[in-house]
This record gives C-alpha cells, sequence and structure tokens, in this order.
C-alpha cells in the first residue's frame, strides 16, 4: 500500500509563526488478538484540560532513524519490545500555540512482550500517561470524544486517517 502523506494546519489557534520543527515517531501498535495499544493522557497544561487517547511515540533524538526512535519509544511508554510491520506515513501538522511544526512518521508495530516502562517525570507527573487497549472500533469511538476539545480535535485529525490506514492493511494481512 502507498504511504499516507498529508499536511494539516491548526484551525484551533491563530496562526503568528513557526518557531522549530518537531520530528516525531508514532505508532499504531497491535497484539496477536487484533487489539490495538495507546496512551491516555490526562492533561491540563496550556491546551486546556482534556482527557486524549494518543498513539504511543515522542521525538526523534539527532542522528536516529524514525524506525529505530518508535521502537525505543515504545519501549518506553507502553514496555513494549516490538517489530515494524510498515510505515504507514507521515503526517505533518502544526501546534500553532506552542509555534511548532510536527513531521509525524507513522509506523504499524506488533508487539511482541511487554515488560517495565520508562516514562520520563512529564509523562508522569504531567500528563498522567497510561496504556489502552482497544478493539478498532472502540479506538475510534476515543477518538470521537476527543473532538470536544480543540487539542483533541487536532489530534483526532492526525490520527484517525493513520488508524484507518492501519486498519486497511490489517485487514487485507488477514
Amino acid at each position: 500500500m502507498t504511504e499516507i502523506l498529508l499536511e494539516l494546519k491548526d484551525n484551533e489557534w491563530p496562526f503568528e509563526y513557526t518557531e522549530r520543527d518537531r520530528s516525531i515517531a508514532r505508532a499504531i501498535c497491535f497484539d496477536d488478538d487484533g487489539l490495538l495499544y495507546f496512551v491516555r493522557v490526562n492533561r491540563d497544561d496550556y491546551f486546556g484540560k482534556a482527557t486524549l487517547i494518543e498513539t504511543s511515540g515522542g521525538g526523534i533524538e539527532p542522528g536516529e532513524a524514525p524506525d529505530t526512535a518508535i521502537l525505543r519509544e515504545l519501549k518506553e511508554e507502553l514496555g513494549a519490545e516490538t517489530e515494524v510491520i510498515c510505515k504507514i506515513g507521515v503526517v505533518s501538522d502544526y501546534y500553532n500555540l506552542l509555534h511548532r511544526h510536527n513531521i509525524n512518521h507513522y509506523f504499524l508495530c506488533r508487539i511482541k512482550s511487554f515488560g517495565e516502562t520508562n516514562m520520563t517525570q512529564q509523562e508522569i507527573e504531567d500528563f498522567h500517561m497510561s496504556t489502552l487497549k482497544l478493539t478498532y472500533e472502540q479506538a475510534v469511538s476515543e477518538y470521537e470524544k476527543c473532538k470536544e476539545t480543540p487539542i483533541g480535535r487536532l489530534i483526532a485529525n492526525r490520527e484517525m486517517p493513520i488508524l484507518k490506514r492501519a486498519k486497511e492493511i490489517l485487514d487485507k494481512e488477514g
């Protein structure tokens, strides 16, 4: 299948300028039972108060390849050893409130095993991150609930096309 390439704008906050680009590796993770893994984020910050669903992932370090970064991030956030099945695509989006342009590299990853997480203090204290294990339909429903907040709409707009493509790939693989 062709990789998705999307360019999204932030229509929630006014655009002033872009201060920096941030390269991010993210994944739709699945297990042998076909369940999908996400993170639940509870935030109360400059974006407002919101409880959200999001794919696991994080910043790509200088000199690090996106497919290497995602394996590291999944181990840190989910405690999961995974294998990359394929790259789903790249979504370019903006957080005008932070003056940031995000380049999100999305992968489809199979979970091989679970161990201990290694989250940052910010992920634990500020975002209260936890793991969600959902069916595709439950994940779609969670993203729909997120659309009640401006940051939730940004995340859902970025991740729903990726989630749908992941489902197409998984259905085709059988």
